[in-house]
């Protein structure tokens, strides 16, 4: 599988500043990755830097084995054939939709411009809207006709810069994977900037985590939940606690909860105090443990609780609960400890 971006140790300053630190990350023709972190940590200035807008101080950006950025040298953006979706859509509000979408392909001849955007119209579900404006359509409407005029001059590589963040939660996710099925029907290769896990699970084949400035972990989403590469991402990809514990042995880590087995770190030796990162899944709920934790808080989830326990220590752990387990504010819930993956990191 031939690579359509590659990025070489990248570095982006703005004057002494440096927002972007030694990424490299590459992206196979027709996967969707996506930039995720905190605000500030860089991730819009790569995009940025990838789209061309950005001048970059040390490495290499190369779109189909062409360079395209390197330190003294930038191809300007509309050289690149990079199209971009932008956090509030852009839409021209005095041209319909048809016209928003044909904007960028002004050079085709009026057939195949008019096919083009009833090709698109079609494939993002909206293949009556020609003659209608974009106030007079929904946020998500509005979102797909972004996408279909980003999309409109056929870009090889696409980029969007937190394009769902207007949205509330639930229509974020559902247009996520909207878009996803629209990108891989096109065969589409594609940059996403988020804060949000949820939306980067339900689009992106390989994510990256960022903080400040530096890319931590490029991987699937189940890797960085299930092998995060450093406790910053075990704490900011879905919701857990990094326990404190102790090294037994080579194989044996003893915790507050309970003595676990699994691969210990490299160098870490009886007596080692390292960290075990515990999920809500992994404390289960079970009324013949002679083991308790008060609950201190409790969400519901419609299908399950989500409850917040305290040890005997005072130290407070997640756990997930079907909801018809329906248990009290203060009352000691049995639980037990089922970790299918230990993940261990040593603990300065």
């Amino acid at each position: 599988m031939s690579h359509l971006l590659e990025v070489e140790q990248l570095c982006v300053a703005y004057g002494s500043n440096t927002v972007v630190r030694d990424v490299s990350l590459s992206l196979a023709s027709g996967e969707i990755g996506c930039l995720l972190g905190p605000s500030g940590c860089g991730k819009t200035t790569l995009l940025r830097a990838i789209a061309g807008f950005e001048p970059v101080q040390q490495g290499n950006i190369l779109l189909a084995g062409n360079r395209v950025s390197s330190a003294g040298f930038t191809t300007p953006p509309e050289r690149r054939q990079v199209g971009m979706v932008f956090q509030d859509f852009a839409l021209f509000p005095h041209l319909t939709i048809a016209g928003n979408i044909g904007f960028g392909i002004r050079h085709l001849k009026g057939s195949h411009r008019k096919q083009r955007i009833d090709e698109l119209l079609t494939l993002i579900g909206l293949p009556d809207f020609h003659n209608r404006y974009p106030h007079e359509l929904s946020g998500g409407q509005q979102q797909r006709i972004a996408l279909a005029r980003a999309l409109a001059p056929k870009p090889q590589l696409l980029l969007m810069d937190e394009p769902f963040s207007s949205m509330d939660v639930e229509l974020r996710e559902e247009l996520a994977r909207e878009v996803r099925g629209i990108l891989k029907s096109e065969q589409i290769t594609a940059i996403l900037v988020t804060h949000d896990q949820h939306e980067a699970f339900a689009m992106a084949d390989n994510i990256g985590v960022m903080q400040h400035g530096r890319l931590l972990q490029w991987d699937s989403g189940y890797d960085l939940y299930h092998r995060p590469a450093t406790p910053f991402i075990a704490d900011f990809i879905g919701q857990g606690v990094l326990l404190h514990g102790e090294v037994i042995d080579n194989r044996h880590v003893r915790t507050e909860l309970a003595t676990l087995q699994g691969n210990l770190p490299d160098g870490c030796h009886a007596g080692c105090p390292v960290l075990v990162l515990v999920r809500p899944d992994d404390i289960i709920h079970d009324d013949n443990s002679a083991r308790t934790a008060v609950i201190k808080e409790r969400a519901f989830r419609g299908a399950s609780y989500l409850y917040t326990l305290q040890l005997g220590s005072g130290t407070e752990i997640l756990s997930l609960a079907p909801s018809h387990h329906n248990h009290a504010i203060g009352e000691a819930l049995g639980i037990s400890l089922e970790v299918d993956h230990l993940v261990i990191f040593p603990r300065d």
